[in-house]
């Protein structure tokens, strides 16, 4: 009866999920089975958008979990998870290609590393037949790794924050109120350890009740986030326009897009605004160096009666360098508020170690020269002196919080403006050399990500779509403007109060997986001292026709 029991268990696993299987099907050669940890890697590209398939992301680690668990050394499991990395990397970075070419795949090569220890750990935990105690123990650890490994990959001399696994949730209402809770961070961690629980249950029955635990824990946390996290406190909205002029092209393309931003800020007249955003390298003089320039936005201003935001990506006349810089000009002129980009794109804005890698710009389009970082957060006041409009409520100002480019990806940044009391958070963008790929929108989404972490709205304004609003829950105001579009759009923006749990606790997800490694570490150290060592061998028996001088032959 036993003997029947012990097949009908083994009987339960699934071919797919047994090693024996994978050797079956051919995976013993390492090539194969190298492509296929790369493929099992990008499936979670799946869930970004273009194709949106956000469901996808809580089972697409799911095959990469098990090829991982499957394998015959902890060695193997690690280029597992190394492979698994890179295919990823590319998957999401894909859009890269055109630009960057064969040093796409290096840089993916070098990022996916990081996921060799997570892959070391996948078969550690769950390899073989894995006790309710290591399953229970892979439902907190594999999601604590994964976040190290997006914490690592965030700092923006590595490439920044894009395609963190928790931003695919962008258009999920309850995965936005976790967000507000503890950020991107929770999400991903989230999303992680659902993909964990169902591995589990695939790949072996008697450690089902931890997996159906912590996906129980999982929807509770969500419903008690739900239920319990603050929502913000309406305050009123602003009007906003959203510039942009489309795709130009040439030697003279900086001198016919701001003919075009004009012509179409011209017709925002009589639209009782409070302000106007143009995208990312809307204006490619500095302002300073062209009065005239600074004259006709300023004449623009007054016609419609707000505030514009334009963006200037020129080599400065007070300092040396080209900067991007967000600068607000009235009724009056430029009001003096300006904010230089901190932190810039590798290899699209400056190359690390150009001495070493300056070679990127022969074979792909790296900048020829670096940008110039700006070095400090900026809050800027919009309408002050210009009368009562709709966001201007009895008189007030309205203070606002701009980015540029990929800066919208970075989750401490809005955070940081949203603490220095900035109401609406501003992200000036250009993916024009994008067009055409999956970039744009994957781009326009992050506003979502941001504006539901902060509890504060974000208008995200390009030159060439994927231009986008979002409100202080992450909810879409409004249609957004697409890639193909050439045109002006007005949105009346929800403004908001209130701090959310993120904004006041900071990245508490990455400190608490950071504890959950550390714990781990230690427990593993502690079995290591107690495991009994190793029985040294007996010595030679000697003989009557030996000693230890002369020994027998």
């Amino acid at each position: 009866m036993d003997a029947l029991g012990s097949k009908r268990r083994h009987r339960w696993v699934p071919r797919w999920a047994d090693a024996k299987a994978w050797r079956r099907v051919g995976l013993a050669s390492p090539w194969r089975r190298g492509i296929l940890a790369a493929l099992c890697g990008a499936l979670p590209a799946l869930a970004f958008p273009a194709p949106s398939w956000w469901w996808f992301a809580y089972v697409a680690l799911v095959p990469w979990l098990l090829l991982a668990r499957s394998a015959p050394t902890g060695r193997r499991a690690a280029l597992d998870g190394w492979l698994g990395g890179l295919g990823f990397m590319v998957a999401v970075h894909h859009w890269l290609l055109p630009s960057l070419h064969v040093f796409t795949l290096v840089i993916a090569a070098l990022l996916g590393l990081l996921w060799a220890p997570w892959g070391w750990l996948v078969r550690h935990l769950l390899g073989g037949t894995p006790s309710s105690g290591r399953a229970a123990t892979a439902l907190l650890v594999l999601p604590s790794g994964w976040l190290m490994v997006e914490l690592v990959r965030s700092w923006e001399g590595l490439g920044g924050p894009w395609g963190l696994l928790g931003s695919s949730q962008w258009q999920v209402e309850p995965a936005l109120r976790l967000a507000s809770v503890g950020g991107v961070w929770l999400v991903s961690a989230l999303v992680v350890a659902v993909n964990t629980g169902v591995a589990v249950l695939v790949a072996h029955r008697g450690a089902r009740v931890p997996a159906v635990a912590g996906l129980v824990a999982v929807g509770a946390a969500t419903t008690a986030a739900w239920t319990w996290s603050p929502r913000p406190e309406p305050a009123g909205d602003v009007r906003v326009a959203v510039v942009q002029p489309g795709v130009m092209n040439g030697i003279d393309s900086a001198d016919q897009r701001f003919a075009r931003e004009e012509a179409l800020t011209r017709s925002l007249a009589g639209r009782d605004l409070d302000l106007v955003v143009w995208g990312e390298s809307s204006v490619g003089h500095d302002l300073t160096e062209r009065p005239d320039l600074a004259g006709r936005i300023t004449a623009l201003s007054r016609q419609v009666g707000a505030d514009i935001l334009v963006n200037v990506d020129a080599r400065r006349s007070d300092q040396p360098g080209i900067f991007k810089s967000s600068v607000l000009v009235g009724p009056q002129g430029p009001t003096g508020d300006r904010y230089d980009k901190m932190r810039l794109v590798p290899f699209g804005e400056y190359v690390p170690a150009r001495s070493l890698l300056g070679w990127a710009t022969s074979v792909g389009k790296a900048a020829g020269e670096d940008r110039r970082r700006g070095d400090r957060p900026v809050v800027m006041t919009i309408g002050q002196g210009q009368g009562q409009g709709p966001g201007q409520r009895q008189g007030q100002a309205l203070r606002v919080g701009p980015l540029v480019c990929f800066e919208s990806a970075f989750p401490d940044m809005s955070r940081h403006l949203t603490r220095e009391g900035a109401q609406l958070l501003l992200a000036q963008s250009a993916t024009s050399t994008f067009q055409h790929s999956w970039a744009p929108e994957q781009h326009a989404s992050l506003a979502a990500v941001r504006a539901a972490e902060t509890g504060r709205p974000m208008v995200h304004a390009t030159l060439t779509g994927v231009s986008a609003v979002y409100g202080p829950s992450g909810e879409r105001v409004g249609a957004p403007l697409g890639t193909s579009a050439s045109s002006t759009a007005q949105y009346d923006v929800p403004l908001a109060t209130g701090t959310t749990p993120y904004v006041r606790f900071g990245d508490w997800p990455v400190h608490a997986a950071l504890v959950v490694l550390a714990l781990l570490c230690a427990a593993e150290g502690a079995r290591a001292f107690r495991r009994p060592a190793p029985e040294r061998p007996a010595p030679h028996a000697r003989t009557a026709h030996g000693s230890p001088a002369r020994p027998a032959r």
